[in-house]
């Protein structure tokens, strides 16, 4: 038998790179669309998939997705895209579910949110109107519908870990006492990967959870317990508004502003699978039976402490993202850019050199001015921006796409290039690079920092920031060239 062809759009995400991952191991033939195919250069199934480089919003680009498929996965959102994702949403669901139809594609399976409630947030009320989009195609629209994904990497775990660890004591929104139905992200796999082999096409609305219903409050607890830390004492307050709680929460967790008032919105109701949507006829639970939430956190930190993390939040990058603009110059770039060049050579090995690099950033630190790393990220935070907390996926080894701090791994050649570009708040794009190069026994590193202004914004900036750079940059060359430079 043929194995069917799967389309996974989102496959750069969070959960979609890891539903490549299952679909591969269970047979399937899969190919994936994606902006910028640079971003799957490190991922380790990228030679086992059919790639197709194109935007969503291009219906050139959906057929030749489209084109012989069988199953279609639509992972996409666009949180990030501003006030108006909401409509940006539904006119690509809209054009996704027409070329589906064009292509006779069978069946197409959508993960949203559960929305049970006349009230539910902008996100969830977007997430509720890109299913009923795909399904005006005509195409029967498989749609799973989950509330918070618990595993290492969600956005969802890591706010709630983060917020966890730090707050021994913390006042707090009264929607922590709103009930909510986690999910382990191993059983949303679950259910995703048996969907791509369904005998008949499906069309409905499933819900799906775990075995526990439990409130935001309660969630911390058992994750202080599962981490072994004292009960937090939580107390809350009716004052403050998602607004409030998406800016407490960008202080305190590597979670943006812009991510994390989406994901409080839909708690600020009560997210509760509906039993009368059960998936159960259609798709059984594992043989195992559904993991519960204290086991889901246990196998979410074993992951992160293994640094074993597949995918993470932050690999999802929106259209406004400087790493995917970097790949050719901005129409206001024109000829003005800044550059800070450090050129240093020493006898300690290339291998060695090139291991220190790829572990810069997280945890590991930055080689020096640490403070004034600090500094920047937390001004970063304060704006609005990512900062310093989203750290690494991996404290040894990078690939494209992965995030890095308030950074993004835009090239990577082994034992050769690193180029990170800046995905702070920034009137300008901004890059750092460490290209190494040995001749005759030693080995030269050559970091350039490379700033392009936009407007006159862009230049105050930089010169701002000048001083600091006459420090930062020199100390951070020397100290990676250092025969003890691991932190």
């Amino acid at each position: 038998m043929i194995p069917r062809r799967i389309l996974v759009t989102g496959a750069t995400g969070y959960v979609g790179g890891r539903l490549v991952r299952d679909l591969l191991a269970n047979g399937f033939k899969v190919r994936v669309l994606v902006r910028d195919a640079n971003k799957l250069a490190g991922v380790p199934w990228k030679d086992s998939v059919e790639i197709i480089a194109g935007d969503a919003t291009n219906p050139e680009a959906l057929q030749r997705a489209l084109n012989d498929v069988q199953t279609a996965f639509y992972l996409l959102h666009s949180l990030d895209t501003g006030k108006n994702f909401a409509k940006t949403e539904q006119k690509m669901a809209l054009l996704f579910g027409a070329v589906c139809a064009s292509a006779h594609v069978e069946q197409i399976v959508y993960l949203g949110g559960i929305a049970n409630d006349k009230t539910q947030s902008e996100h969830l009320a977007s997430r509720t109107e890109v299913g009923v989009a795909l399904a005006d195609g005509g195409v029967p629209t498989m749609e799973f519908r989950a509330g918070i994904i618990i595993g290492s990497g969600s956005a969802s775990f890591e706010m709630l870990r983060h917020l966890t660890e730090r707050l021994p004591i913390m006042t707090t929104p009264k929607w922590v006492k709103n009930r909510t139905h986690p999910i382990a992200i191993r059983d949303v796999l679950w259910y995703l990967s048996q969907a791509a082999d369904l005998k008949t096409p499906i069309s409905g609305i499933f819900d799906i959870g775990g075995p526990d219903v439990i409130t935001y409050a309660e969630m911390m607890n058992r994750y202080a317990k599962v981490a072994g830390l004292r009960r937090r004492i939580i107390i809350p307050v009716p004052v403050l508004s998602p607004r409030l709680s998406g800016l407490w929460v960008n202080l305190v967790t590597p979670v943006p502003a812009s991510i994390a008032r989406p994901l409080i919105g839909s708690l600020i109701n009560e997210v509760i699978a509906d039993p009368k949507k059960s998936v159960s006829a259609i798709i059984p639970n594992p043989a195992e039976g559904l993991i519960d939430f204290e086991n889901a956190v246990k196998l979410a930190l074993a992951s992160s402490r293994e640094s074993q993390v597949i995918t993470r939040w932050s690999d999802a990058t929106g259209n406004s993202s400087p790493w995917e603009k970097v790949q050719s110059d901005p129409s206001w770039a024109g000829a003005s850019s800044y550059r800070d060049v450090r050129v240093i050579t020493s006898d300690k090995p290339l291998s060695d050199i090139w291991s220190d690099i790829e572990r810069i950033g997280g945890t590991n630190g930055w080689y020096g001015a640490d403070l004034a790393w600090s500094l920047r990220g937390a001004i970063d935070r304060l704006v609005g921006g990512v900062g310093l907390r989203r750290g690494r996926r991996d404290s040894e080894h990078l690939r494209v796409g992965d995030s890095l701090d308030f950074w993004r791994v835009a090239l990577l050649e082994k034992n050769v290039k690193l180029r990170l570009i800046a995905e702070m708040k920034l009137p300008g794009i901004a890059s750092l690079e460490f290209q190494l190069l040995e001749t005759d026994g030693l080995t030269t590193l050559t970091q350039t920092a490379t700033f392009m202004p936009r407007g006159l914004g862009g230049h105050l900036y930089w010169w701002a920031v000048a001083p600091f750079h006459r420090f930062v940059f020199p100390t951070m060359a020397k100290n990676i060239m250092s025969p003890s430079s691991r932190s």
